[in-house]
């Protein structure tokens, strides 16, 4: 009888302490319900575009602590002179020899079609190691700590690459290829939103540790990257692309034969109907619409390189009117990710209607914000100018994407991908040297800018604006 009072005068403790361990887990549990909910709404987790969405998350977040490490490191922790030499260093060191990788990263993927899951894997495993190397000299800025930014660099974009290659095989139906990647795009803000103030905790109490978080975040997302389809890897289709010239008409699309269709013609050379010379890869390939595209979405993104690196050391000296420089940067931060997200959102709701008027379109209003935030610098301009450049910047990729997606051929889309991003990674090297090399003045700072963006108006608005009343010679837009 006193046994059965024991057993059952435990009965409710136990309860009571499912009930608290339930209570403590619940938060976590539902948390993470509803994340895999939204990233594989309609249809997305059937086709694999959920998984998709949450390894760039992850990808977000682990660039984001790397960023938080580095960032305390050149500018905070020297005099401002110090710290621009040191930023230029960093240029010198890691992005001049970007600048000769970028164009090798692009068709070296290419010729990987059938290892996407682990290049992906390989490039978030390249990072956490990395990291865990940058972590010992992130405290003292040694040299070595440039070799490895490099790496990261490098690694960053050949995961971008690939990720940009992927997207294509992993639509759910009725999706177009714009809104797939607006998903993407946002759950990647979203998680550096997230990471961003955890990597900021981190850093209070060591220097390192942001590094050792990144280091976390890309073992998983190591793993994570073979979680995707086997579809992933598949090639069933793609082709590069390459150019033929027709004497006297534009540019065409042609097609280089798989190995498949070589065995067929038993090992022969093949040749085009009228027989040019093909000549090698270029982004020529895709047609007026996309490469006017590219010389707007060139000019956004060597803004966002020269913003990134001007108004670091601007605001450092010169910090908005009754703030601290922390403070300063953050404003012009979250500007800048607000307006970013709200031209991601915006994109899916705009992927219908006429993507060259909407990159000619932001472009002049950016110009037009650059243009009165030199005229009339001050805090609110500064901040306005960051906020549009990220809406703008965002939109005008979402409709460079659009615009692949309708003109290029499924065959060559992939190799188009992986090129355009290439150059705009190189117009953000550009930017950022330029950033880093002017005097600390805000209105002579606002002018580069506005000419950043006249130059790319100069150069592809009136080609954007005649293409839209020409319309699309293969009009797939979903």
């Amino acid at each position: 009888m006193a046994s059965a009072r024991s057993h059952d005068g435990s009965g409710p403790l136990r309860r009571t302490g499912r009930t608290i361990g339930h209570a403590l887990h619940a938060p976590f549990t539902g948390t993470a319900k509803g994340i895999r909910k939204a990233t594989h709404a309609h249809g997305a987790g059937e086709s694999g575009l959920g998984k998709l969405i949450e390894l760039h998350a992850v990808n977000g977040a682990g660039d984001v602590m790397i960023t938080v490490a580095l960032a305390s490191t050149v500018f905070f922790s020297v005099p401002t002179d110090e710290a621009r030499g040191r930023v230029a260093l960093y240029l010198a060191v890691t992005m001049a020899p970007f600048t000769l990788l970028a164009p090798v990263i692009g068709p070296l993927l290419d010729r990987l079609p059938h290892g996407r899951r682990a290049a992906m894997a390989g490039a978030m495993l390249a990072r956490a190691l990395l990291a865990l190397t940058m972590s010992t000299a992130v405290a003292t800025g040694g040299l070595e700590l440039y070799p490895a930014a490099l790496g990261v660099l490098v690694s960053s974009k050949a995961y971008g690459v690939v990720r940009s290659a992927v997207v294509p095989r992993l639509l759910p139906p009725g999706f177009s290829l714009v809104k797939a990647n607006s998903r993407v795009t946002l759950a990647g803000l979203l998680a550096t939103g997230v990471a961003a103030p955890i990597g900021a905790g981190l850093q209070t109490v060591g220097s390192g540790w942001p590094l050792y978080g990144a280091c976390v975040i890309f073992i998983g997302g190591t793993v994570l990257a073979f979680t995707l389809p086997r579809k992933v890897d598949s090639a069933k289709g793609e082709r590069r692309a390459r150019l033929v010239e027709h004497h006297g008409h534009q540019p065409s699309v042609l097609a280089k034969p798989s190995r498949a269709d070589g065995r067929r013609a038993n090992g022969k050379k093949t040749t085009t109907r009228s027989g040019e010379k093909e000549k090698r890869p270029g982004l020529r390939t895709v047609g007026p619409s996309v490469l006017h595209g590219l010389q707007a979405n060139a000019a956004h993104r060597a803004l966002s390189g020269f913003l990134i690196f001007f108004l670091a050391f601007l605001l450092r000296e010169q910090p908005l009117a009754g703030q601290s420089a922390a403070v300063s940067l953050g404003i012009v931060g979250v500007a800048a990710g607000v307006g970013n997200a709200l031209g991601t959102a915006m994109g899916s709701w705009l992927r219908t209607r006429g993507p060259e008027v909407i990159v000619a379109a932001v472009l002049g209003l950016a110009l037009g914000v650059a243009v009165l935030a030199a005229v009339f610098f001050s805090t609110l301009m500064v901040a306005a100018l960051s906020a549009m450049a990220g809406f703008t910047q965002a939109l005008s990729k979402l409709s460079l994407d659009a615009m692949i997606q309708r003109d290029v051929p499924e065959e060559v889309r992939t190799s188009a991908f992986a090129r355009s991003e290439t150059l705009l990674q190189m117009a953000w090297v550009v930017g950022g040297g330029i950033g880093i090399s002017l005097p600390l003045n805000g209105v002579l700072g606002m002018s580069v800018a506005a000419g950043i963006l006249a130059l790319g108006a100069t150069a592809s608005v009136r080609g954007l604006l005649s293409a839209a009343r020409r319309g699309s010679p293969h009009p797939r837009v979903a």
